[in-house]
């Protein structure tokens, strides 16, 4: 059972290329365990944990609907955004400079054979780096991600997540708003949640947050709840 994760800091890559390199990890670590299972070996997988700041763009997930795109592909091409259809859950998201991204591909069977706990530990890893900041990060019922003022006409999503798995190994994961511009939401129905907004940590505290900060932070509470051993790869880590 492997509980070490390799940690590579991308720093600014376009979405279908990262998008590429996942599948390649996450590919390998499936072909393992097939080759594990028909030749009866126990090589360990390895797990992975990625970040990464896309230019502008909006990823649809595989069940999600078009429709939540509310501008058409010349709009986009004005706003300097691109548009994929992905095969992760959940519906329609934005990722952009100033959005922390992370793709975790783990397997999970180095850790646990769950995936709602993978969903909850995930999110609450993100709350209690919002704690760190004083800001009280919820989950909402049947709304995977984490909130603000849940129950309230002033409820509003700061991170959200999808993300696939096959035979316990995951990919895709999280985005956090920290310094982004949220006026990019604007043109989608964020997550296909209708009256409900989005909100980053820099609108809640008025100042530009140290992006490094918050990936420490993130690695330091998701280490705790997986009970893994982040390994950073410091030839790849391009903070911003």
């Amino acid at each position: 059972m492997n509980k070490k994760i390799f940690v590579q800091d991308l720093g600014e890559r376009d979405y279908k290329d990262t998008w590429e390199y996942q599948e390649q990890l996450f590919q390998k670590t499936l072909d393992l365990k097939i080759a594990n299972r028909r030749e009866g070996t126990d090589t360990e997988t390895p797990n992975h944990f990625l970040f990464v700041e896309h230019p502008h763009v909006y990823t649809l997930g595989k069940s999600g609907d078009f429709a939540n795109l509310l501008i058409n592909e010349k709009q986009l091409e004005e706003r300097g955004a691109t548009y994929y259809k992905v095969n992760r859950g959940g519906d329609i998201t934005y990722h952009g400079p100033g959005q922390i991204v992370g793709y975790p591909i783990l397997d999970l069977e180095n850790f646990f054979t769950d995936i709602h706990k993978y969903l909850r530990l995930m999110e609450e890893t993100m709350i209690m780096v919002l704690a760190d900041y004083g800001l009280n990060g919820v989950r909402s019922d049947g709304e995977t991600g984490v909130w603000l003022d849940v129950g309230t006409p002033f409820a509003r999503k700061i991170c959200a997540m999808g993300v696939r798995a096959s035979r316990w190994v995951t990919m895709h994961g999280f985005a956090l708003n920290v310094n982004a511009n949220l006026g990019y939401f604007d043109n989608i129905i964020p997550c296909g949640i209708r009256g409900k907004a989005v909100t980053s940590l820099h609108a809640e505290l008025n100042r530009h947050i140290d992006e490094r900060e918050v990936k420490e932070k993130i690695l330091k509470y998701f280490s705790q709840l997986f009970e893994a051993e982040m390994i950073i790869d410091t030839a790849t880590v391009q903070v911003q």
